[in-house]
């Protein structure tokens, strides 16, 4: 051994924690273990548990710091306190927040969250439904559109575990449903683009998803009862990224009698055509208005602030945490048990919209 040099004891291993059970509790608390699980699982019994003893397990488990576990919990059948969340696209800037205003609801009824994404791939959506039906959920949300996957939605309906679908854009056959007015969020934003002396419309975003398909029938459906109906070149199909929103941008304003008004179909969409406008030299609002579409929270951050139709994200997210805790296992896919929810969006004026430019018109 050279000098200086010594030779250390190994450091002992720790010995692995165990996992805190009902009977600790009960040893703890001075009750038997019986009492303990009724106690932990609120279970309805015939044989009343005094208030004092009841407390007493309560604060022996909470000083032990006592977890239940869920699976345990769902072999038993008692409800295992998980919430499933499917989302089909979790790189959706607007999907982030309701993601977050879901698990934000299911907090306040002490629950936990189960979040997979399909990263928009229907085939692994089936795969998620699959794995958190085995991890015993009490219930499912499904955020956004998964209709080119009929599989899926069949499997869904067919649960046993209880499913809710927020922003699916329609009502849906055995699945209870959370959508937004897409059809209200539009009319408003073209009477009020109208009201500022606006005739030329154009629309950006095409999908068969369903929030973007009403919208965009929206768009062409308010204009012709007003009497202005839109051509095929005023309405250009655009993948939801802002990518999507600079291209679609740059074909509207490169037709012969461009718009004034340009209304997307989502707030991402609406971030790149701001883009494409800083671009081309357009000022807005004086030169060009452009309204979005979910108010994500970027969109008042945006250079101008974004006027835009408001998805009242929080409000949808909590009706249908409650749908689903509140759905009895085995209700879903029964004929007539669904209930389908539409809920107003809101208008938010900022600084993208002005009155319509003096062109000759």
């Amino acid at each position: 051994m050279a000098s200086g040099e010594h030779n250390l004891p190994e450091p002992a291993a720790r010995a692995p924690e165990r996992t805190l059970t009902m009977q600790d509790i009960a040893l703890a608390s001075g009750v038997s273990q019986s009492t303990v699980s009724r106690v932990l699982n609120d279970s309805v019994t015939t044989v009343p548990i005094a208030v004092e003893t009841r407390e007493r397990v309560l604060e022996t488990a909470a000083r032990l710091g006592y977890r239940p576990n869920p699976l345990a919990r769902g072999l038993r059948g008692a409800r295992t306190m998980l919430l499933g969340i499917i989302v089909r696209e979790i790189s959706d800037p607007f999907f982030a927040p309701a993601v977050e205003a879901v698990s934000v609801r299911a907090r306040e009824l002490s629950y936990s969250v189960v979040l997979g994404s399909a990263h928009s791939r229907a085939d692994e959506a089936i795969e998620l439904h699959a794995v958190l039906e085995t991890r015993h959920c009490d219930a499912i949300i499904v955020l956004g559109d998964m209709r080119d996957e009929p599989r899926l939605l069949e499997d869904l309906a067919a649960s046993k575990v209880p499913v809710v679908a927020l922003w699916y854009g329609s009502a849906l056959a055995g699945i209870d449903t959370v959508n937004v007015d897409n059809r209200v969020g539009v009319a408003a934003a073209i009477d009020h683009l109208t009201a500022l002396g606006h005739r030329r419309f154009g629309f950006i975003g095409e999908s068969p998803h369903g929030d973007v398909r009403e919208r965009r029938a929206a768009f062409v459906e308010r204009l012709t009862a007003l009497g202005l109906a839109p051509d095929a070149e005023q309405i250009v199909p655009a993948h939801n990224d802002p990518a999507g929103g600079v291209e679609g941008f740059r074909r509207l304003m490169a037709h012969g009698e461009p718009p004034t008004a340009v209304i997307t179909a989502t707030d991402n969409l609406a971030i790149g055509a701001l883009h494409a406008a800083h671009d081309l030299r357009l000022a807005i609002p004086a030169q060009l208005s452009l309204v979005g579409f979910d108010d994500i929270p970027l969109a008042s951050f945006a250079a101008p602030p974004l006027t835009t139709v408001h998805n009242p994200i929080a409000e949808m997210a909590s009706l249908g945490v409650d749908l689903a805790i509140a759905r009895p296992a085995q209700a879903s896919g029964r004929p007539g048990a669904t209930q389908n929810h539409v809920l107003a969006p809101g208008f938010v004026v900022r600084a993208t919209t002005g009155p319509a430019p003096h062109r000759g018109e």
